[in-house]
């Protein structure tokens, strides 16, 4: 009886460890940065940055890091695109001034896309 209790416990602990390490893979992804663009006032240069959100609904907060320095943190609307896209990617806007805004993040092998609040006129998908 007391072995069957000790066992029930283990299992019940392994579930719930595996079930917080698929959860947790599912809020991460990579950009690879090829320009430099805007993103909450800060200026990210070209490179390959951890993208990671948070949040249940449609608005979540995004970090990025850049090894284990947070470059920026921001807000985004999770949507859910119709295929999964193909690799990581991002979408930058071109500004007024000649610069670039980030304007969304697309994680590779999922449909999720990550969608900013910047407003601008010619967008492009790196």
């Amino acid at each position: 009886m007391k072995v069957s209790k000790v066992a029930t416990a283990l299992f019940g602990a392994a579930l719930l460890f595996v079930s917080g390490a698929l959860a947790g893979e599912i809020n991460k992804g990579t950009i690879n940065v090829t320009d430099k663009v805007n993103v909450d006032g800060k200026t990210l240069n070209p490179g390959t940055y951890k993208v990671e959100w948070n949040g249940t609904g449609p608005t979540v907060q995004v970090t990025l890091r850049k090894g284990k320095d947070t470059v920026a943190t921001f807000p985004a609307h999770v949507t859910e695109g119709g295929s999964k896209n193909a690799s990581d990617a991002y979408g930058a806007t071109l500004q007024a001034d000649g610069t670039r805004a980030l304007t969304a993040i697309y994680i590779g092998g999922k449909n999720t896309v990550l969608q900013l609040d910047q407003n601008g006129s010619t967008q492009a998908a790196k």
